[in-house]
Parts: C-alpha cells; sequence; structure tokens
C-alpha cells in the first residue's frame, strides 16, 4: 500500500511506499530539540520503529558502538563540534563506517557549503525547512541502498569462506600429494617416509629460530621434505648398494640433484619452486666444495637450512653402510663441520633449536646422497 504524506494542506499530496526496512537503525543529530522532535514524529510516520536522537555531536562516537545505526541524519552548524567534524568521527571509524550514509541537514544550500560536505564524507543533503516526503523518500532510498550494501557484504563474505575452505582442501590434498612423490622417490630405502617428515620438522624449526616469516617457515618445512625427489632417477644398484660407492657411482648419485630440480621445475606454486631450489642445492656446501661449487651466502638460505637438517637426520640413523651413531656424536660432527660444510648461522639456529626439537634417536634406513 502507498502511504501519502504533504507539509501543508495546500500542497500537492505525493505518493510515498512503505519502508522496505522499518527495523532500519537511524540516528539523528540535531543540537536544536525542535528539529529533533520533527524528524522523529516524520520518521515515526514513515513506519520507522528505531530512531535515537542526540542533540550534542560529542555522543555520536559512542553511538556509532552503542547503537550501530544504519543512517545518520547530521546536522551541519551544530557547537562546539560541527558536521563536517562528525563526519570525520564517522568515516574513521573502519570499513563500516566509511560507507554508512549520512544526510547532511542545513540551512545553508550554498555551492560552497554543499562542496564543503561532500568533501568531508556526506552522502545526500536535506535543506531546512524539511518537507516531509522530501526526508522519507531521501531516507528510504539511502536506507534501501544500505541493506543492499550489506547483503553483497554478507554474500561476499560467505563466497570468501567457501573459498578459503576450498583452498585450504585443496591445499591438503596438495600437500598429500607432494608428500607421496618425496615417498615415492624415498621408498625403495625408507619405506616409513619418516626421514622425510623428519627433515621437514627439523628445517622448519630452524627457520623459526632464525626469525623468518611464519608462512615461509611452513612452506620451508613441507619444501625440505622434496630434497631428494631426484633420487627416482638413480638405480637401485647404486641407491642401496651396502659399500662404498665406486667414483662413477658417485657421479651418478650426484644427478639425483639435477633431477629433483628437473621434476620440480616449470611450476608457479611457490611450494613447487622453493622444493626445486632445495632439491637442486642442498649439497652445496659453506666452502665450495659441495657438487656444484657454489659457496657461502650464493647457496639459497633455504638450502642451507636443509643440509643440516638433511645431515644430522642421516648420521642419527642407520645407513645400508653403517650404524646410526648417537645423537651427542651426531651433533659434534655439525659443530665440527660449522663454517665447512655448514653455514655458521643455521648451525647455531639449529643448536638453538634442538631442545624444542627434542630429537632422539630413530630407527630406519636412509641414504643420504
Amino acid at each position: 500500500m502507498l502511504k501519502l504524506a504533504r507539509n501543508t494542506d495546500d500542497q500537492e499530496r505525493v505518493e510515498i511506499p512503505p519502508p522496505g526496512h522499518p527495523d532500519a537503525r537511524i540516528l539523528v543529530v540535531d543540537d536544536q530539540q525542535a528539529n529533533i522532535d520533527l524528524l522523529r514524529r516524520v520518521l515515526e510516520r514513515a513506519g520507522y520503529r528505531q530512531i535515537e536522537c542526540l542533540t550534542d555531536p560529542r555522543l555520536v562516537e559512542d553511538a556509532l558502538e552503542r547503537f550501530r545505526p544504519d543512517i545518520i541524519l547530521l546536522d551541519l552548524l551544530m557547537p562546539r563540534m560541527d558536521g563536517c567534524a562528525v563526519l570525520g568521527v564517522v568515516r574513521s571509524s573502519g570499513v563500516w563506517g566509511s560507507s554508512l550514509p549520512v544526510i547532511v541537514l542545513t540551512a545553508d544550500a550554498s555551492p560552497d557549503t554543499r562542496l564543503r560536505a561532500l568533501a568531508a564524507g556526506a552522502s545526500d543533503f536535506l535543506t531546512k525547512p524539511f518537507d516531509v516526503a522530501e526526508v522519507t523518500l531521501r531516507v528510504g532510498n539511502l536506507v534501501h541502498a544500505w541493506f543492499l550494501h550489506r547483503e553483497v557484504q554478507d554474500q561476499n563474505r560467505t563466497l570468501e569462506e567457501r573459498v578459503s575452505e576450498r583452498t585450504a582442501e585443496l591445499t591438503a590434498a596438495y600437500g598429500k600429494t607432494l608428500e607421496r612423490l618425496a615417498l615415492a622417490a624415498e621408498y625403495r630405502d625408507d619405506d616409513t617416509g619418516e626421514h622425510i617428515r623428519r627433515v621437514g620438522r627439523t628445517a622448519a624449526l630452524v627457520a623459526v629460530e632464525l626469525g623468518l616469516p611464519r608462512d615461509h617457515v611452513e612452506l620451508i618445512g613441507q619444501a625440505a621434505g622434496l630434497h631428494d625427489v631426484g633420487k627416482i632417477g638413480v638405480p637401485d644398484a647404486i641407491l642401496l648398494k651396502p659399500g662404498s660407492l665406486t667414483v662413477e657411482e658417485f657421479e651418478v648419485v650426484k644427478t639425483h640433484t639435477d633431477v629433483g630440480r628437473r621434476i620440480l621445475a616449470g611450476s608457479r606454486a611457490p611450494l613447487l619452486q622453493l622444493a626445486g631450489v632445495i632439491a637442486w642445492a642442498h649439497h652445496e656446501r659453506w666452502d665450495g666444495t659441495g657438487y656444484g661449487r657454489i659457496r657461502g651466502s650464493d647457496i639459497p638460505l633455504e638450502a642451507r637450512i636443509t643440509t643440516v637438517a638433511d645431515a644430522f637426520d642421516a648420521m642419527a640413523n642407520d645407513r645400508p653402510y653403517r650404524g646410526a651413531r648417537s645423537i651427542e656424536e651426531a651433533m659434534e660432527e655439525v659443530v665440527r663441520q660449522r663454517a665447512r660444510q655448514f653455514d655458521p648461522t643455521v648451525v647455531d639456529a639449529f643448536l638453538a633449536a634442538h631442545e624444542a626439537m627434542s630429537l632422539t634417536a630413530h630407527t630406519g634406513r636412509t641414504r643420504s646422497v
């Protein structure tokens, strides 16, 4: 049903639709009580049920938190704090306040006044003395737009949550797939898969000690487990040989770093990109005598971290050609290789993380090549 409104008996009657959101919260701010009373009557007659009025503009900030209005009717010229200053408070109150509709009430309809109010963040204007139909229509239009805006925001949040959930599921599946890839290479000499998991955990703990960002720590923990994926290209006769390798056999073993790099290359996924770097460089030495003769800080940090984690785990576990060393012996060897095989800073971080790692000897057959 359409409602009819007019200011005086001799004015033309204007058809006004009922409010689409009668429970919309309306905040009226005007230092003149007469204007407050008039606007309250107009809004109540229009069907709005939640109206709060203030004659002191300094109370607006509290009302924003307590009342959470859907629209504000704001007088522009007030003592103590004018409408533009109040608009500054509203617009700086967060994402919600930055888009909240605010109708400025003013008896000054000059272009300068309008421009000043628009610059401060006004959504619309009502000129005093008020026209009842204009008040009702302008409030109704802005309230309707505001609720549509909120509905779109709610839908966007729902979509973002669904996308986030789906992304988490895909990421978990992606991580499991990569773990299976690492296990495929490791399975022939470590059918438990514990070596790659231990190396990943240790690398992550060392990265934490180095103060790396949390996201990067998690990435290193996952990527480090793929360090030996290139072993899939090493023949069993060499990989599982119980004795020492010949020079020719060791040259074949050394190709696993390049094989791993090529297996993991070509992806835009950060995890695969980092895993490829680690697979390629985890046998480089700080002193430059590693597989590729890369020296010092030219070796990617993630590979330097993985090198320590991998070497320690290899020493602390049984090998096809020797038994496991004790934790103490493995730790001592890491210290001995500080500034030779290993980055000194990474060794220091590894030692600092030792208590957190709660390292214990594990059984298993792994070949660190």
